[in-house]
């Protein structure tokens, strides 16, 4: 063995044991991480981040049901296929009864949270009219009798102190980036402030909260370590990251698709960093394929489960694996267990909701 890889199997091993051990770890142990490109080392990082979940949350996935009912937005974001002008991309608007309706056949189905998201639909958010939201959250949440997320961009604290009164548990709002110059170019024309204090009052106001980064992008490792730091001392309940796919008709659709290694390795940092938080398996990367390598690198909630049949899209994958019936819970049991893992009993669920709703902000955010 030369002595530069003696020297680079040192610094990965000390920085692992900085960011497992050290809640207080330097931003450059994280970085290290998340720079990782060695086949080897990404194995180890991985077995860490499986003991990690393990320990705080045994062999147990949580799976979430996703209805996009809304795909109008008012941003201009450089890469999103739902963006304002891009004429390429499915343009529908669910009513609210076919809403409940889909969202009552994924109760059935098994999944233990409902996701509505939308775009920052001018319907909603031209008039700062989110009482319409909060009516249709609480219809979901009293038909489906499961907790819901609302995933609907910038949220004025007035809307959201109406959806928390409505019912919803969870807010979910990406940043995408951390780095404030690489946000100006993703999210164009967005306030990066804004953005973030619309999760800090959502915190403030009792929701649980999700953040989440965009990952081969443009971001550095520097960018990525920043961004996952942050995360934790924000004090979100869940922290995502998503491998970018180009999409056609934005002024990203050149550019090469992320290595899956890079989202990976985020997930297994993540994990190791923010041990007892939700980490998603995301199905919209690469579909029912992909989400065993991301539930071996340390995640522990598949998300984007959509019913085939219910004209809904996807975000990155606006079609990948929905009218075959691959991302329904019948469709990745099978995966899961051959993993030796298996789907929580929805009581699970709605009791680490309720201790984590009970949690001050400090406790979380300490990691």
């Amino acid at each position: 063995m030369t002595h530069l890889r003696r020297l680079a199997i040192n610094e990965f091993q000390v920085a692992l044991d900085a960011v497992r051990n050290d809640p207080c770890c330097s931003p450059s142990h994280v970085e290290r991480l998340l720079s990782i490109s060695d086949p080897h080392e990404a194995e180890i990082l991985f077995k860490v981040a499986r003991e990690e979940r393990e320990r705080n949350f045994g062999r147990r996935l949580f799976v979430y049901g996703f209805v996009y009912f809304s795909t109008h937005c008012r941003n201009l974001c450089s890469f999103c296929y739902y963006r304002r002008s891009n004429v390429e991309s499915p343009r529908y608007r669910k009513t609210p009864d076919e809403t409940v309706r889909i969202a009552q056949v994924l109760a059935d189905s098994g999944v233990h949270l409902i996701d509505l998201t939308l775009g920052e639909d001018p319907l909603f958010h031209e008039q700062d009219n989110f009482e319409l939201l909060a009516e249709l959250s609480n219809r979901v949440q009293q038909k489906t009798g499961l907790p819901v997320m609302v995933s609907p961009g910038v949220v004025s604290r007035k809307g959201l102190s109406l959806l928390e009164a409505a019912g919803a548990s969870w807010f979910a709002c990406y940043q995408e980036t951390h780095s404030r110059s690489l946000f100006r170019r993703l999210r164009v024309g967005q306030d990066y402030d804004r953005r973030y204090l619309s999760r800090m009052q959502a915190l403030e106001l009792g929701l649980l909260v999700e953040d989440g980064i965009m990952v081969g992008v443009g971001e550095s490792p520097a960018d990525r370590a920043r961004s996952v730091l942050d995360m934790r001392r924000q004090g979100v309940h869940q922290a995502r990251a998503m491998g970018f796919v180009p999409q056609p008709g934005t002024p990203l659709a050149g550019r090469p698709r992320s290595s899956a290694l890079g989202e990976l390795v985020a997930i297994a940092t993540m994990r190791i960093l923010m041990p007892d938080r939700l980490i998603p398996a995301s199905l919209d990367v690469e579909g029912s394929r992909g989400m065993t390598d991301r539930l071996w690198a340390g995640a522990n909630v598949v998300t984007s489960i959509i019913p085939p049949s219910a004209g809904l899209a996807g975000v990155s994958q606006s079609e990948l694996d929905i009218e075959d019936g691959g991302r329904t819970v019948g469709g990745v049991a099978r995966q899961i267990a051959e993993l030796g893992l298996e789907i929580a009993a929805p009581e699970e669920y709605e009791a680490w909701v309720a201790h984590s709703r009970s949690l001050p902000n400090a406790a979380r955010s300490s990691g």
